[in-house]
């Protein structure tokens, strides 16, 4: 009997040992699936994080690329009218010799302001150009004096006078250097952003056109 209890012994032993093997073995891969659990998740944002990056540089690429393409049209199409305006007759432009003389002193002074003047002198400076190009003005620092001066004519034409609302704020005016691709006039005007400026205006606030007089 003792022989054979003996003899069982490193059976146990061996039994034993097996036993302890596996319980760690299945401890260590408890153990790790939670580890490569927060791996993937990690790697999962980091993903997420660069395409939403990638995808937020190439929106203000795109925007970027918009901007300037409309900037290029605007000074192309205002290029092209004062060239037009330059060679073209009254037929064209309405405006002939003398209205592209009219663009091109008002264009001398963009960036500046020749007046002096710190408020409402757009028609200060309309009339200054008026009369450097040899025309007689309306002698007024109203916008609204434009309506009743020189030739009512139907719609923009380069080297016309555009007089404007602006709601509770009074008038504006401005020289018609050219119109953008929606039909809106480039108007070269005084007081815009408080200096000569040349922008495009929405059509719907001029409510008068003409031609200057001699």
């Amino acid at each position: 009997m003792y022989r054979l209890k003996t003899s069982l012994l490193p059976l146990r032993l061996a039994a034993c040992v097996a036993c302890a093997v596996a319980v760690v073995a299945i401890s260590n891969t408890a153990e790790a699936r939670p580890r490569h659990h927060h791996a993937q998740s990690h790697a999962h944002q980091a993903s997420h994080h660069h395409a939403h990056k990638r995808h937020h540089v190439r929106r203000h690429r795109v925007r970027g690329a918009r901007h300037a393409a409309r900037w290029r049209a605007f000074r192309a199409q205002a290029q092209t009218s004062n060239a037009n305006a330059s060679l073209g007759g009254e037929s064209s432009f309405g405006g002939g010799f003398g209205g592209s003389n009219l663009v091109a002193e008002a264009r001398r002074y963009i960036g500046g302001n020749p007046t002096g003047r710190s408020r409402l002198w757009c028609a200060r400076f309309m009339n200054m150009v008026l009369q450097r190009t040899g025309h007689s003005g309306t002698g007024s620092d109203m916008a609204s004096s434009f309506a009743k001066y020189g030739r009512r004519i139907s719609g923009p034409q380069v080297g016309a006078i555009a007089v404007m609302s602006r709601g509770r704020r009074g008038g504006h005016v401005g020289v018609v250097s050219g119109i953008d691709a929606k039909g809106n006039p480039i108007i070269i005007s005084g007081n815009h952003g408080r200096r000569v400026a040349e922008a495009p205006y929405s059509r719907g606030r001029i409510y008068a056109y003409v031609m200057p007089a001699s």
